[in-house]
């Protein structure tokens, strides 16, 4: 395909900068909870989606690749190789659907990597705890987010990407890595839970540019926020494995 896996890997990112103000979502009601999401008429043409997502799973790849240079042990670089090529597989089987649908992989990304780039620089992590963190966080979210965004698709590619997103995650390996640590030295919970709040606000203001905005703002509201509801409170449950909170 012509992507530069393995090259982009070494280009790690410099610390944290002051994030930027979200908008804040109302919690749901228990009634409101059973309430089916939707973010169909959000949904950007195939080949915009397909390169976002794309390039989305290769952020994570390179995450993870970070925190592999960086881990403290042999044995923890191996558990994230694994999930490390599970992001990849991903990432290539996007790509592959980029060609099918007639485009290059590399030239689908390239208009989306500006801001996925800054959102890298700005969630690396200074340590290897919260770059495991960060890939932990921003993988779950961001494969959710996009398997709710592809509702928006024709009926056979919207199948093909829930395929490749849904199963074979890495999260149960990221999950025990932290666990591990966290059992080691618990005075680790507080920041650990600092960081993951930092990282969800960048986290949906990425995916958040990844909507096709109408000309109807109010309607594009009124489909965003139970969507973003429902992706926090997964948020919540995935820091709650963690004993950490969101």
């Amino acid at each position: 395909m012509g992507v530069a896996y393995a090259g982009r890997v070494a280009n790690w990112f410099s610390r944290r900068r002051k994030r930027a103000e979200l908008p804040r979502f109302r919690l749901r009601s228990s009634d409101q909870a059973t309430t089916k999401v939707d973010l169909g008429d959000l949904t950007p043409a195939l080949p915009e989606f397909l390169g976002r997502a794309a390039y989305a799973q290769l952020t994570i790849f390179e995450n993870l690749g970070h925190a592999i240079a960086i881990a403290p042990t042999t044995a923890v670089k191996v558990e994230l190789g694994e999930a490390a090529q599970l992001s990849l597989s991903k990432h290539r089987a996007l790509c592959d659907e980029i060609e099918r649908d007639g485009s290059d992989a590399a030239s689908a990304m390239e208009p989306h990597t500006r801001a996925v780039d800054e959102f890298q620089r700005m969630t690396a992590g200074a340590n290897w705890l919260e770059a495991v963190t960060t890939s932990y966080v921003t993988a779950g979210f961001l494969d959710e987010f996009f398997v709710l965004l592809a509702a928006g698709l024709a009926p056979e590619p919207r199948a093909r990407v829930t395929s490749i997103l849904t199963p074979h995650t890495g999260e149960p390996i990221l999950a025990t890595v932290l666990q591990a640590a966290l059992a080691d030295d618990p005075r680790l919970s507080s920041s650990l839970a600092l960081w993951g709040r930092r990282l969800i606000g960048d986290t949906m203001l990425v995916a958040r540019s990844a909507l096709s905005f109408t000309e109807n703002a109010k309607s594009d509201e009124a489909h965003i926020e139970p969507v973003f509801t429902e992706l926090i409170a997964a948020h919540t449950r995935r820091m709650d494995v963690l004993g950490l909170t969101a």
